[in-house]
């Protein structure tokens, strides 16, 4: 290896390393920001979808940790602040929407918006340790990516099967 792609190396690792910490206060603050989407949601597969979305987002933390511990690094975590607004919009849209299906659909908005973030992050933190020889963080990333594609299939359905056609007619 040249001078020049062992460089090129160490500054993937190094992005690697300083994404890993943004998606981990992200998934920290997801665990505390979930509840408050339960506890505003109204449609009960909706919130059975996101009180497993919570169990879940619990599950990606402890990984991530794992992720960090077969690198070689210390979790530690940055404010992502992607993640901080996106929260923050998921707030303000259950504060200006009336309870009810309206709402629910402003919660599978907010959260399909999270959940593509974290495809995005995950997929391409995936490929970043796959690309350095990193399979043991490779394969956590993949799943953890996987099951963020099945939350947001989840509530595409959900949004799809009822929620979006209720809140136009008004049903609750």
């Amino acid at each position: 290896m040249h001078n020049s792609e062992k460089g090129v190396a160490h500054g993937l690792r190094a992005l690697l390393v300083n994404e890993l910490k943004d998606i981990y206060w992200a998934e920290q603050a997801l665990v505390k920001a979930i509840p408050k989407m339960i506890k505003h949601a109204s449609a009960v597969e909706l919130i059975e979808a996101l009180t497993m979305h919570h169990k879940v987002t619990e599950e990606h933390v402890s990984r991530l940790e794992a992720v960090f511990s077969s690198l070689g690094e210390k979790p530690e975590s940055k404010k992502c602040e992607a993640i901080a607004g996106l929260i923050m919009e998921a707030e303000g849209i259950m504060e200006k929407t009336e309870a009810g299906m309206v709402r629910d659909a402003g919660i599978i908005l907010a959260t399909q918006k999270i959940e593509h973030y974290e495809i995005a992050t995950y997929g391409t933190l995936r490929t970043f340790a796959r690309t350095l020889g990193e399979q043991k963080a490779t394969a956590l990333l993949q799943e953890t990516l996987d099951q963020e594609k099945e939350v947001d299939v989840k509530l595409t359905q959900i949004a799809e099967s009822f929620v979006n056609e209720e809140a136009v007619t008004g049903v609750a």
